[in-house]
Order: structure tokens, then C-alpha cells, then sequence
């Protein structure tokens, strides 16, 4: 506990989270005792508040205990959006692809926990290929370019991408940075709502996100920036990053990478013509509806700390070529 609890930001972290959690009971509470919100929306305050009360200490948990609890739930978070994923799209009938995905995942996975970072980007490549050729003595040349393209996404989301966040546990101070990032990624929501809602105007994508606004996406991009900064300056300090117009960078990436990957998952959805993606959290959807923001966020900011900071540096030889 001492060591999960060492730095600042991450004992900040915590406890701000708590207190959001509090506060906004005891606010839904206080509405609802005066009669101020209706039944209807004091439902689904109180059911979005109890889905935060499961998913924070489920988001934080793995995090505190350490890098291979980490790396482990972001493996079981991989697998399970692609489930959601296979369901919608219909690549769940694809039984020999979907496995290839999910042996994919598990790869890049395994070898974000083993350290080997060589190994980790050149699965890259392999098992797209490998996705490109998996069906191919099946003899069945009719729906290739779907079923492989529908494939060839869902790895490169759910398994290259969420994996660069599992990949930052083997640095040694990665707790306050994958906190900042999953926070900072949700509030990044908050305020993009927030500011839609109170200065208004022009729709930024109506047919791809109709409640999302010019102003919301601005307000955003601006919040969440300094946000990220003034959280980031005591992780960075001392170090290349640690500087002011660099840290904005890092809170542009995560307000931008944020947003576009809403909208990313809104465009398939909208494809589809679906709402969500699942409904195991209630009030939010699936998983992939809550955490759709980190699947661009992950390696963006992965390479641009390591660029500026480096990343899991002295790390010892990975096991397997050892």
C-alpha cells in the first residue's frame, strides 16, 4: 500500500474520485428530496452513480495493486469489447477471424506483461497478416474483405491500442500517469457536455453525434488541456516533458484522442443502427460506450511521453529471448 500510494498524484487521484462519488450522491439526493428533478431523471442519476461506484474501483484497483493486475485487466477489457464488437458487427460467425483476433490480443498482451517491446510492435504486423490470410484455405473468397477488414479494426483497437496503456505499467512510475489518463479521459466527457450545454450553438457532427456541439468540443479541448497539465506537471517534472507548452500537448492529445474516439464508436454505431454496444453498465451501455475514449487515447499519449520522457526504461531483459 505504501508503494501503490507513493506519489502525489496518484493519492490525489484517489481521493478526488472518492469525493466526486460522494458529492454527487449526496447532490441527487438533496434534487430528489426537494422534488427538483423527476422520477424519471433521478433514476438514471442514481443508476449512473452506482455504475461509477462498481467502475472506479474496478478502473483504479489494478492500477494500485500493481503492473500485472494492470496489464491483466486491460487484457480482460480488450477481450470483452471485442466481444461487444463480434456481437454487433456479426464477426462472432466468423468463428475462425474472431479467434485469430482474440489470440491476437492475448499476443500483444503477453507481450506488453513480458516487457519485450521489440516483440510487442512486431506483432503488429504479423498478426495483421496473419489475419489476412487465416480464412484463406477455407476456400470461401465471398465476404474476405468484410470479415478480414471488420478483423484487422477490432485488433488494432482492442489489442494494439488498449494494450499501449497496459505497456506503460512496466515503467516504474506508471501509477499516476494511467490514473491521469483514465480520469482525465472521463472528465474530458464532463466537460465537453458541460460546456455544450451552457454556451450552446452549432452541431459539430449531426449525423454522427447529434447532441455534440462546436462549443463542447472547444470547451473541451481548453478544460481538459489545463487539466492534464496541472496534473501532469509533478509526474514530469525534472524531465524533458516538464514543461508548460509540452504538458498542453499531452492535454490536447487527451481531449482530442478523447473525442474522436466517441465519435469513432458513434460513426459504427451509426452504421449498424444501433444505440449502444451492450448494456452491462447501466446508465453508460457497454463497455465499449464507456471506454470507446481510450482506445485513441492509449497510444497517443504512450508515444509522446516515451518521444519526450521515455517509457519503461531500465527495465530488465524480457524473459522470453532470455
Amino acid at each position: 500500500m505504501t508503494e501503490a500510494f507513493a506519489h502525489p498524484v496518484t493519492r490525489g487521484i484517489v481521493v478526488a474520485a472518492l469525493l466526486v462519488l460522494v458529492l454527487a450522491s449526496a447532490a441527487i439526493a438533496a434534487l430528489s428530496a426537494t422534488g427538483r428533478i423527476s422520477p424519471a431523471l433521478r433514476r438514471e442519476l442514481w443508476l449512473r452513480t452506482g455504475s461509477w461506484a462498481v467502475l472506479l474501483p474496478l478502473m483504479l484497483g489494478p492500477v494500485l495493486i500493481g503492473r500485472v493486475a494492470t496489464i491483466l485487466a486491460v487484457t480482460v477489457l480488450g477481450l470483452l469489447c471485442l466481444r461487444e464488437y463480434d456481437r454487433a458487427t456479426g464477426l462472432f460467425r466468423e468463428v475462425t477471424t474472431a479467434a485469430t483476433v482474440a489470440l491476437g490480443i492475448l499476443a500483444v498482451n503477453a507481450a506488453a506483461l513480458d516487457g519485450w517491446y521489440a516483440l510487442f510492435m512486431a506483432l503488429i504486423p504479423l498478426v495483421v497478416g496473419l489475419l489476412a490470410v487465416v480464412t484463406i484455405p477455407l476456400d470461401r473468397p465471398e465476404g474476405y474483405i468484410q470479415r478480414t477488414g471488420l478483423a484487422v479494426f477490432a485488433f488494432m483497437l482492442f489489442g494494439v491500442a488498449l494494450s499501449h496503456l497496459g505497456y506503460m505499467a512496466n515503467d516504474p512510475n506508471y501509477r499516476p500517469l494511467v490514473l491521469m489518463l483514465l480520469t482525465t479521459v472521463a472528465i474530458n466527457d464532463v466537460f465537453a457536455f458541460t460546456c455544450g450545454k451552457l454556451i450552446g450553438g452549432r452541431k459539430l457532427l449531426p449525423a454522427t453525434s447529434p447532441n455534440k456541439t462546436v462549443s463542447g468540443a472547444l470547451g473541451a479541448l481548453v478544460c481538459t488541456s489545463v487539466l492534464v497539465a496541472l496534473i501532469a506537471w509533478p509526474i514530469f517534472r525534472g524531465t524533458a516533458l516538464g514543461h508548460w507548452h509540452l504538458l498542453l500537448g499531452l492535454g490536447a492529445i487527451v481531449s482530442l484522442g478523447g473525442q474522436f474516439g466517441d465519435l469513432m464508436l458513434s460513426s459504427i454505431k451509426r452504421d449498424l443502427g444501433i444505440k449502444d454496444m451492450g448494456a452491462v453498465i447501466p446508465g453508460h451501455g457497454g463497455l465499449l460506450d464507456r471506454f470507446n475514449s481510450l482506445l485513441l487515447v492509449a497510444p497517443a499519449s504512450f508515444h509522446y511521453v516515451n518521444y519526450f520522457a521515455g517509457l519503461s526504461l531500465g527495465q530488465p531483459t524480457p524473459a522470453l529471448p532470455g
